[in-house]
């Protein structure tokens, strides 16, 4: 599925309009229809009250077609026009007429009075005042209709998005926008929907196909997201006379006095994602606990007991993950700067690797083509510098990346990979995951990908959202708080398997009748 800006949905509209010869009143007829569908589906003429406050543009006359089906269909249903401006669009005029004839006029919001006092906790309120238009404050009495409804407890639906919330940018105020419990989205879900400043102001999102032009849908660029059926293409099957070098040699790299926890677990999630060898390099202090608490692994030392002072594995490797635990003193910097230097592998940067880099941009461009990054967001931070908001992070990301011909994966509760000018939000995952070390471990799986043959975007995609998966498949079991980075490696081999259960079939809903 992809996610699409304003200018791109509207350039739908107009194609759609123009290659199926329906009007742009034909298109707001089949949203409403398409939002009524979803709420008769799930009501079945349950006489809840439902507030529907419609703005005077497209989005609003969406809300009145709503309405009218609502009423049509026995419904209980409040209808207010919030005036907040003399311009009116003709999907909102015609549609508004159409309600009038059924002897329902809506009630016209001018002021502040005249805010409605009488929604109950058990209504619902359905939010059609902006769509994906506005790029401006809404305006004093928007704003205040807003915190108004805000207060209220009522089930809040959004026709679209969240009013006051812009599609593709970080509001001016945060303040002025509206909270939604479910927000209906049309043919494609909205780029604000996936960034933590703008995310919390929709709980849950679905996407409502209205039918836009397929053809513009396939071939569009846009944001991608990545969820089963993205990431089962990618799948590699195994060779039924394969054996162990067949599915490469991953070497991790990391660990210090302390922090060797942090290479067993890469390491271990690595073999797990199905790579045929892998070898832990880590100071001599970590030797004698890996080898007897993962004897799968290889184990190399440098002559130091305590820190990496040396990077010089000897061996037939694949790939190297390199980072994790390994501390960032003057040694272990020497040592880095000498290893990325000689290095022909392709790399897996993380944790103290990538502060070490940061503090030596040089670096950057003696690492290998697509070597994938995977900092949170502090890390980040100290990579590209700070940014003013989510989407300003992600326009320093894409220059990153394209200007260091690298792969980003920024960690977070909703992991973004960006490659240049594309980028893949992760769909899977909890905020079980929000623990220490499973960083460590989606670092060992996209290296282990990489070992077993997946490119470097392949392997960052796939390993984001296998890493996800894990935590899914084990919630049930072992609940937010009680999962930890080892139940992650554990459940690689449950988050495969669910990858080929077969989805329900979705019921089909009830169309609207016009």
């Amino acid at each position: 599925m992809k996610i699409l800006s304003a200018k791109q949905l509207y350039q739908a509209h107009d194609i759609t309009i123009k290659n199926q010869e329906i009007s742009k009143l034909d298109l707001l007829e089949r949203s409403g229809g398409q939002v009524f569908n979803w709420m008769h589906t799930r009501m079945q003429g349950s006489q809840v009250k439902i507030h529907i406050f419609n703005g005077i543009g497209n989005n609003g006359g969406v809300g009145l077609v709503l309405a009218r089906y609502l009423l049509e269909h026995g419904y209980s249903v409040a209808n207010y026009v919030v005036n907040y401006s003399k311009k009116r669009t003709e999907g909102f005029l015609k549609n508004y007429e159409k309600v009038k004839n059924l002897k329902q006029w809506p009630v016209l919001l001018t002021d502040i009075e005249e805010f409605p006092t009488d929604i109950s906790p058990d209504d619902i309120i359905v939010d059609a005042i902006f769509g994906i238009g506005l790029n401006r404050d809404p305006g004093t009495l928007v704003n205040k209709l807003f915190a108004h409804l805000n207060e209220s407890k009522a089930f809040k639906l959004a026709i679209d998005i969240p009013s006051g919330l812009y599609a593709d940018k970080t509001p001016d105020n945060i303040e002025n926008v509206l909270f939604v419990n479910f927000t209906l989205s049309f043919q494609s879900p909205k780029m604000a929907f996936f960034l933590p400043e703008t995310a919390v102001f929709t709980e849950q999102w679905e996407v409502l196909d209205i039918g836009l032009d397929q053809d513009f849908m396939k071939t569009v660029d846009g944001v991608e997201l990545i969820s089963k059926n993205e990431v089962l293409p990618i799948y590699k099957m195994r060779e039924k006379f394969a054996n162990k070098f067949t599915y490469g040699h991953s070497l991790i790299i990391g660990g210090s006095y302390g922090k060797i926890g942090a290479v067993l677990l890469a390491s271990k999630a690595a073999l797990v994602s199905g790579c045929g060898l892998v070898t832990a390099y880590v100071p001599e202090c970590g030797y004698n606990s890996l080898q007897s608490s993962f004897p799968e692994a290889m184990v190399q030392t440098p002559n130091d007991t305590k820190q990496l002072s040396e990077i010089t594995p000897e061996g037939n490797f694949s790939v190297a993950g390199i980072g994790m635990g390994m501390g960032t003193s003057k040694a272990v910097v020497k040592a880095l700067k000498s290893f990325v230097k000689t290095n022909k592998l392709p790399l897996v940067v993380d944790a103290d690797a990538l502060n070490i880099i940061s503090k030596n941009k040089k670096l950057l461009k003696k690492l290998p083509k697509s070597t994938i990054l995977t900092p949170h967001k502090k890390e980040l931070e100290r990579l590209i510098g700070k940014w003013a908001n989510d989407f300003d992070m992600l326009i320093k990301v894409k220059e990153f990346s394209t200007e260091n011909n690298c792969i980003v994966v920024v960690k977070d509760a909703i992991t973004i990979t960006v490659y240049k000018d594309e980028v893949f939000i992760n769909t899977s995952g909890n905020p079980a995951l929000a623990t220490a070390g499973t960083g460590d471990v989606l670092t060992g799986i996209i290296t282990g990908f990489i070992a077993q043959g997946y490119e470097p975007l392949q392997a960052a995609k796939f390993g984001v959202y296998l890493h996800g998966r894990t935590a899914d498949v084990a919630i049930e079991e072992k609940g937010y708080q009680s999962f930890i980075a080892s139940d992650a490696i554990a459940n690689i081999s449950n988050a495969y398997l669910d990858m080929f259960k077969k989805t329900e079939e979705p019921k089909v809903e009830e169309e609207a009748k016009e």
